[in-house]
């Protein structure tokens, strides 16, 4: 995939967030309680840690990492802002073989996709949630700089399109010649990234970089993307305007994105995160342990302390 020369000089920026900051659960509407776990359960391999009137909290190790939120009247409406996917991230490759074959099993339809920096496996829910099981592989690479005109360059100096197959044959090959099939996500998964859809990329830029903090990564217009992170590859949270320049918020008892979190390690950066969005004219509420804010589309971010 190859890109024209755009200069990324007004977008690109340190991290005003403290590095310790990281993504915490994702909150998803969905339609019925056993079809979604037929997925996020049974074939990504959360555990099911707790249930409590309309909310089941999955995750690992402990960890709350997705809400589903059931009683959604319809799935996900086209043309809205809302979710594009959440980017659950694995610590090891056989982690991604081993979804793919709980996937591959349960007739699930898949896109294996390697980015260079990471490879990924992208699915649906039934209600139409997009979600990502990631590896990270930066040392094959780097992502590449729009203002040369690739999207990714191998270590060997070689143009990457970003959207290559992943050869299933070999990812499999991970797991041995007797693999033992692992039904849940290891200890160390985690929510790696956001990926959000929005009505103008530069008004997202200007909320999750100067308000709440997140490094300017790039805009690449003709993709019609944008990225801010912190310190790990590749972002932190992505946004789109693939549902086009008007896009509204969905309606209300749709499936998709509730909110997500973002989880800063003490007050004083929760501090920090009000004074930006306020210095940037930017509205927030105060919930408990946090504040919670909507970005110029709609979609609804809460900032929470660590504990």
């Amino acid at each position: 995939m190859i890109f024209p020369v755009e200069s990324q000089s007004k977008v690109r920026s340190a991290p005003a967030l403290p590095l310790a900051t990281r993504l915490g659960p994702v909150h998803i509407a969905v339609t019925d309680r056993d079809k979604a776990l037929a997925v996020w359960r049974d074939v990504v391999g959360l555990d099911l840690m707790s249930e409590a009137g309309n909310a089941l909290s999955l995750g690992v190790g402990g960890r709350v990492l997705i809400v589903l939120e059931t009683g959604a009247v319809r799935p996900v409406v086209a043309r809205t802002t809302g979710l594009y996917h959440v980017a659950i991230h694995v610590p090891a490759r056989r982690d991604l073989a081993q979804f793919a074959v709980r996937a591959l099993q349960r007739g699930v339809r898949i896109a294996p996709t390697d980015h260079l920096v990471s490879e990924a496996i992208y699915l649906w829910d039934l209600d139409g949630n997009g979600i990502e099981i990631t590896f990270e592989t930066p040392w094959r690479g780097t992502l590449g700089d729009p203002e040369a005109g690739a999207y990714a360059t191998t270590t060997e100096g070689k143009p990457h399109s970003g959207r290559e197959p992943i050869d299933l044959d070999g990812l499999i090959g991970e797991l041995g010649d007797r693999p033992v099939l692992e039904p849940t996500m290891p200890a160390g998964t985690r929510i790696g990234h956001v990926h959000v859809h929005v009505n103008d990329l530069e008004h997202a830029m200007r909320f999750y970089r100067d308000g709440l903090g997140f490094g300017g990564l790039f805009i690449i217009r003709q993709f019609g993307m944008g990225d801010v992170g912190l310190d790990y590859p590749p972002h932190a949270i992505a946004f789109n305007v693939w549902s086009g320049p008007d896009a509204r918020q969905a309606p209300a008892g749709s499936a998709g994105l509730r909110f997500f979190t973002i989880v800063v390690p003490d007050e004083a950066s929760l501090d920090d995160v009000r004074a930006r969005l306020t210095h940037q004219h930017y509205e927030f509420g105060e919930i408990g342990g946090g504040i919670e804010a909507r970005d110029p589309s709609g979609n609804l971010v809460k900032v929470v302390t660590a504990g």
